[in-house]
């Protein structure tokens, strides 16, 4: 895609219904640190493990709102369960748990996301802007979403699709 909002990116999607679909970039670190972030939102972040982690990119929309795409689900004030056992919160309770140490085993936490009117992520993947792929197995999912490198996440989705980065063009088109 030439849109530079989503050229090259993975995006997670939560939601997908009558109502439009919604998702998280998960490849897109930012310079924002969650020591820098959890400054801005006044939590004390006493967890040193994840302090230098980095902010992700989620999308365009709402990017001063925080998503925690997490596993395990867990009991926090606004999550929706993605998949077996992932889920999606935007509540400030799962940042002050991350905060102490409490927190999900994996996460990761973006700012903004990316959301599409009902018919749109269709339509756009009808006209080749977008490739999908669903993971063969939440192990796959959570070991893409968690385990991977930022970077390396783009080349680990194309692998599940047999797709060689390499062999893609920026210019769409149709036979």
């Amino acid at each position: 895609m030439t849109d530079p909002f989503f050229s090259k990116s993975v995006t997670f999607i939560c939601t997908h219904n009558q109502d439009g679909a919604m998702g998280v970039m998960i490849n897109r670190p930012t310079d924002v640190t969650y020591e820098t972030l959890f400054e801005k939102i006044n939590v004390e972040l006493l967890n040193s493990v994840v302090a230098q982690n980095h902010v992700l990119y989620g999308g365009p929309v709402q990017p001063e709102r925080g998503f925690v795409l997490h596993q395990p689900a867990g009991e926090w004030d606004s999550t929706i369960t993605i998949a077996e056992n992932t889920a999606l919160t935007t509540s400030k309770d799962i940042l002050e748990s991350v905060a102490i140490g409490v927190g999900p085993e994996k996460m990761l936490l973006t700012l903004g996301y990316a959301g599409w009117i009902p018919g749109q992520l269709e339509q756009e993947i009808a006209q080749n802007s977008w490739l999908s792929v669903q993971a063969k197995d939440v192990e796959t999912l959570h070991k893409i979403l968690y385990e991977t490198k930022h970077d390396d996440k783009l080349n680990a989705t194309l692998a599940l699709l047999g797709v060689d980065p390499a062999m893609l063009s920026d210019v769409a088109g149709h036979a």
